[in-house]
């Protein structure tokens, strides 16, 4: 099992007893097709509903763990939607994030209904009304694409551009906190490295925390790593990235040792100094996406995040390539998931003409 997979399976194992017995036998059906990552969030999700059931009286506990299904049962679907009222107005999100947090009761719901069963052989719960609640199918290419407008980079010049503003320009806007010019001095080249490596390459930000020294063959330019969707999830597939990519890898594994001082056991590529350690360790996932954030918001696209990063790569990419060869970069079961980057690829090139 790959290294963000055991984390998050650990996550999942420490969060599970603080929530009713009927998740745990929720989780273990699903561990078979779902990752340990995707069940972690359902958990978060199943969390936040239960705690909401509590807080406006729709349960008698007075804890998360104590709540019942004859609770459950006895939800209307007026209830439902003040859920997703409370998603919407209290808690801020957005769409596409209130969805799947519906769309992940509703699966918790289905499997109590229609797969559990009692000692005699009745389903666990005997009312599901989240079965008569419709979700909106937000998965359209065109959909995404319109919000995606804007919130990447543009086109190879301003993937350059943030790639060299990371390397020498972000200096400027620290010169005045000794604390921070002591940090972007010890990591500029590893973070510059991990933006350019995504940009060159597409990986998923857990492909990049994944990587161990032995997956870079730097003579072929492959990086080998456990992909999503994968049909053998145990098998590393090889990810082609580009010269420049090589070149900023490279520039980091010659400073490597002397910034980080690791372990001779350690294997992961990119490491990170914890505060009052003198070793370095594995870079996490959330360390990679606050990076990069604090990179992007001194760049001047607030929005842009280390996904958007891989949906750069990928724009870029798919210009000049087909869809299928994009297809198999990304790691896609299926082209339908890469439509995304033909729908955005008209505006990225009137974007990068307009730039010229």
């Amino acid at each position: 099992m790959n290294v963000i997979k055991a984390q998050d399976l650990k996550l999942l194992e420490c969060r599970l007893p603080s929530l009713p017995w009927f998740v745990e036998q929720f989780v273990q059906h699903k561990l078979a097709d779902l990752s340990p990552s995707t069940l972690l969030e359902y958990s978060r999700d199943f969390e936040i509903f239960f705690r909401w059931m509590v807080h406006e009286g729709l349960s008698r506990s007075q804890s998360v763990q104590e709540i019942a299904l004859s609770e459950l049962e006895a939800l209307t679907i007026g209830n439902i939607d003040s859920f997703k009222l409370h998603l919407q107005i209290r808690s801020s999100n957005s769409l596409t994030t209130r969805e799947r947090k519906l769309a992940s009761l509703k699966s918790l719901f289905h499997y109590l209904s229609q797969i559990a069963e009692d000692e005699h052989r009745y389903p666990l719960l005997k009312r599901n009304v989240m079965a008569k609640l419709r979700t909106q199918r937000l998965s359209s290419a065109a959909l995404t694409a319109a919000r995606l407008q804007g919130k990447i980079l543009e086109d190879d010049l301003e993937i350059q551009e943030f790639c060299s503003f990371i390397e020498r320009d972000y200096i400027g806007q620290i010169v005045d906190n000794p604390q921070a010019l002591h940090y972007y001095e010890v990591n500029k080249t590893r973070d510059a490295s991990i933006v350019t490596l995504i940009l060159s390459s597409g990986l998923r930000v857990s492909e990049v925390v994944n990587l161990n020294l032995e997956d870079l063959d730097l003579t072929k330019k492959i990086a080998y790593v456990y992909r999503k969707g994968s049909e053998d999830p145990d098998l590393k597939q090889g990810v082609y990235f580009s010269e420049s990519g090589k070149e900023a890898i490279l520039r980091y594994l010659h400073r490597r040792e002397a910034l980080y001082s690791p372990q001779r056991s350690e294997k992961a590529v990119f490491l990170t100094l914890p505060r009052g350690e003198n070793q370095g360790k594995r870079i996490s996932k959330r360390a990679i996406q606050q990076m990069v954030g604090k990179y992007a918001k001194a760049f001047g696209k607030p929005m842009l995040s280390v996904h958007k990063l891989r949906h750069s790569f990928a724009t870029s990419y798919y210009i000049k390539n087909d869809i299928y060869k994009t297809q198999r970069q990304l790691g896609h079961a299926s082209t339908e998931t890469t439509q995304l980057y033909a729908q955005l690829t008209d505006k990225t090139m009137e974007n990068a003409i307009n730039r010229l």
